[in-house]
């Protein structure tokens, strides 16, 4: 044991504290700056294989498989062991461990796997949830699982949440107001150097990073090389961000190392052992959490990171670039600090500093739900409604999720989940990918070569391949079927993993899938199970045989199957969900009618989809694949300005057959018609005389006036009451022609109160002209807020009060000889005392043969000019 290094980590002052919160309360929240040991000394002394303490078994969660194998080495290390012994791992197919293996350091997502096949958890008495900050969807459930599992089964089972940087006292209050313990960090102090770049830079946009911005990281860590000794540590936020930076990096005088999750192991075990001379680590987010790197005393930031996004409305996921938040960027910066003094150089502005989001974005708030959806439902609460979560999934998110769920006879119509839905979530896939696994394995027989081949796909699309592959699905299959790289070796182990278990699984997932068909035949986000259509074509005694793109075409087709597509000559891809899709410049699929889109994002500004993984497709088992998407029968729509009446054969938004419908469904074409309305609006479609739209306008006045029995008649009103008022003509209209023959005063008419009696006060409480003391009779203008009188001053000579309708006054417009507006006033009596001498002053020499007397209350109104006030 090496007890010099176990002695030296900070994290053991707090040690008593955190024992005696779990020994009291059960749960701790603890917080421990990077490089104190709370990731390895802390599981240790809570086992007893540091400090003398009771012997327990501790499972240790972390967000990474990285972070997952590098604390199980460094805790082996501690105790002078090999990892498996004392210490061991488990990571998604791979797992070291073994009978004396008391402390278990595993991914949150193979603990949320543990913990549906066995809800006790048990064995295991403490529970390290480690940098519970990152927010992680499976972190944040398996926190909720865990809860439940002390709550209702094992109120023994100890459970601490652990970060640098974490939101303390909501996951305190999260785990029953748990005590808090703080741990002193490292006492080496860490300098900030602001390093924006000179000139400004595009924000990210999507997946795309500004070139100028890289080109400034780059010049960033020279500066940093030549400023300062040690390792330098550069966080960018993905692979191509990596590569673009290290090949501006070339002919530095240090060595170059790239880190990311797709990184070979070799890679990463290299980057977590000391150098032998200077290095320039270039690293994502990986890196954040992870044990100490050696050799590290300068941190280069680019402050960006990469959260999922989910369009639920086009069943479209993807990664986006944002701006790290505060706590990501302290806990990049403790990097530096770990074994010395250091130093971290942020590439954006202290003012810029301040405007950064706390913490990062929750995923659960940003993510596809469909697999929490499932792992809520085989817990037994498919609302998630009495989980103990930090942030409420959004419910629109949770609707898609169990859309997609019931859709591939994951849950029942009562939203439980089923035997299938129940072996879906054993797999450690996405529902989706779940659905092609079985299904395809089944249309493959149930095992032996075509199993297999399907499990290599379903691999393939469970870990997007490196773009390098290219975006045809058969061309990156055959890559990573020949392929020495890290991607190509994961890959090969999770097809190993996936064949053995779907064909274990295959006849059980088969009867399920046929028993759940019926029942989700409805559903419409994915397809309802494939298999035993596929094996009505004979698809199961020739898959095995069949082609590259035939497999690899029904496997994307069978997760995705609202991604099917079909190509036009001008228009790009038409993908069964509605949305539009193009390839890249010189892709392999261009000339291919039907694709199976398996990956695709779309800009946030973009009116169509970026297709990135793609698979050639046929039109039959297009429509075996997405065969809930099938329709047949008569549409009859407004389009185009008109009613349109079609006898329409589609999959989702794709028409296949289409012929004109001579004799339409009334019923329809009225629907047709009233879409019509809505989306031209009635003032658009009807015949509108001028009384017409003066009589919808004094209407339009009392009901904003009075209110009820007064109709509302504005667009949207309208066309919820057209049975009041446009019948009999609308159940007699065909086409917009005939909507233009309609009179729309006379069916306007319809609406007025009759059966109150008020109608009959229309003229008096909205009177379409009020007479003026000139004798003429002018027309009231109902089409503003507030009536308005436009009438020639000297026809109101004499009138003190300004006229009123409904108890409204109309704004008075006062018109000179010329017809032109001299002023306007709700407020006559005020306009005769102070507006008028002004009035008069500019106009009478221009009017002077109109009358303009000193006292216009006692002068005669008149419409005519003087000439014709003296002869008459």
């Amino acid at each position: 044991m090496r007890t010099q290094a176990l002695d030296a980590l900070p994290v053991r002052e707090a040690l008593p504290a955190l024992t005696t919160a779990l020994d009291g309360h059960g749960t701790a929240v603890l917080c421990a700056p990077p490089g104190t040991g709370k990731t390895t000394l802390v599981p240790l002394v809570l086992a007893g294989l540091v400090g003398g303490g009771p012997a327990r078994r501790v499972v240790v969660a972390e967000p990474r498989r990285i972070a997952a194998r590098a604390a199980a080495r460094r805790m082996a290390w501690l105790l002078g062991e090999r990892v498996g012994e004392s210490v061991g791992f488990t990571v998604r197919g791979e797992r070291v461990a073994g009978p004396s293996t008391v402390v278990e350091v595993v991914t949150t997502g193979v603990l949320l796997q543990r913990l549906q096949r066995d809800q006790e958890l048990s064995g295991v008495d403490v529970v390290v949830l480690d940098e519970c900050h990152e927010r992680h969807l499976d972190a944040d459930t398996v926190a909720a699982f865990l809860l439940d599992v002390r709550a209702a089964l094992r109120p023994e089972l100890r459970l601490v949440a652990a970060s640098a940087t974490t939101d303390a006292a909501g996951w305190a209050r999260l785990l029953d107001d748990a005590p808090v313990v703080a741990a002193a960090g490292v006492s080496y102090p860490v300098e900030v150097v602001w390093a924006p770049p000179v000139r400004p830079v595009r924000p990210p946009h999507g997946m795309r990073v500004d070139p100028a911005l890289l080109a400034h990281v780059a010049s960033v860590v020279r500066r940093a090389l030549a400023e300062r000794s040690g390792d330098v540590l550069c966080f960018l936020p993905g692979v191509g961000e990596i590569a673009r930076v290290a090949g501006l990096l070339g002919g530095v005088d240090a060595e170059l190392l790239q880190v990311h999750g797709r990184a070979p192991a070799a890679v990463q075990d290299a980057v977590l052992s000391p150098g032998t001379g200077r290095r320039v680590i270039l690293a994502t987010a990986v890196a954040e959490s992870s044990l100490t790197v050696p050799g590290v005393r300068v941190v280069v930031d680019a402050g960006l990171a990469r959260e999922p996004r989910m369009d639920h409305a086009r069943g479209l996921g993807a990664l986006t670039t944002v701006r790290a938040s505060q706590a990501a960027a302290r806990q990049r910066a403790g990097r530096a600090g770990r074994e010395a003094p250091g130093a971290v150089y942020r590439c954006w502005s202290e003012a810029e500093h301040g405007r950064l989001p706390l913490f990062p974005a929750p995923e659960i708030k940003l993510a596809d739900l469909a697999p929490f959806a499932l792992h809520a439902a085989c817990w037994g609460d498919p609302d998630a409604t009495g989980l103990a979560l930090l942030d409420t999934p959004p419910a629109g998110a949770m609707a898609a999720a169990r859309s997609v769920l019931s859709a591939v006879g994951a849950l029942d119509t009562a939203g439980r989940v089923t035997p299938r839905g129940a072996a879906l979530s054993r797999l450690g896939l996405h529902p989706r990918l779940g659905r092609a696994l079985l299904d395809g394995v089944a249309a493959a027989g149930g095992g032996g070569g075509g199993a297999r081949r399907v499990a290599e796909v379903v691999a393939l699309l469970s870990e997007e391949p490196p773009r390098e592959y290219g975006d045809d699905l058969v061309g990156a299959w055959r890559a990573a079927r020949g392929g020495n790289d890290a991607y190509a070796s994961r890959w090969r182990a999770e097809a190993g993993r996936l064949a053995a278990a779907a064909t274990s699984a295959a006849a059980t997932a088969s009867t399920a899938s046929t028993a759940s068909t019926t029942s989700t035949a409805s559903a419409a986000p994915t397809g309802r199970g494939a298999a035993p259509a596929a094996s009505r074509s004979g698809a199961a005694a020739g898959i095995a045989a069949a082609s590259d793109d035939h497999v690899a075409g029904l496997v994307a087709a069978l997760a995705f199957p609202e991604r099917v597509a079909r190509g036009s000559a001008h228009r790009g891809y038409l993908m069964a969900s509605g949305t539009r899709a193009a390839l890249g410049e010189g892709s392999r699929l261009g000339g291919s009618e039907w694709l199976a889109v398996a990956v695709a994002d779309r800009a946030a500004t973009a009116a169509d989809a970026r297709v990135r993984l793609a698979g050639v497709l046929d039109g039959a088992t297009a429509r075996r694949a997405a065969e809930h998407l099938w329709s047949e029968g008569e549409e009859v729509h407004w389009a185009d300005g008109d009613v349109t009446a079609r006898e329409v054969a589609r999959l989702g938004a794709i028409e296949l057959a289409v012929r004109p419908l001579r004799a339409p469904d009334p019923a329809l074409v009225r629907g047709a018609l009233l879409e019509g309305l809505r989306a031209e609006g009635p003032g658009a479609l009807l015949r509108w005389t001028r009384d017409a739209a003066a009589l919808r306008e004094r209407l339009g006045f009392l009901h904003r006036t009075l209110g009820e029995p007064w109709p509302d008649v504005a667009d949207g009103a309208l066309v919820e009451r057209a049975g009041e008022w446009l019948e009999p003509e609308l159940s007699r209209a065909r086409r917009r022609a005939d909507l233009a023959r309609i009179d729309a005063g006379q069916a306007l008419a319809r609406l007025l109160p009759w059966a109150s009696g008020e109608a009959g006060r229309l003229d008096a409480l909205a009177p379409e002209r009020i007479e003026v003391p000139s004798g003429s009779r002018i027309a009231v203008d109902y089409s503003a807020d507030q009536p308005v009188l436009a009438v020639k001053l000297q026809e109101l000579f004499g009138l003190a009060q300004t006229p009123t309708v409904a108890g409204v006054p109309v704004l008075v417009h006062l018109l000179s000889p010329a017809g032109r507006p001299a002023a306007v006033t709700a407020d006559l009596a005020s306009f005769w005392r102070e507006g008028y001498k002004a009035v008069r002053a500019e106009l009478r020499g221009r009017y002077p043969k109109h009358p303009w007397p000193e006292d216009p209350a006692t002068a005669e109104p008149t419409r005519h000019t003087n000439a014709r006030l003296r002869r008459s």
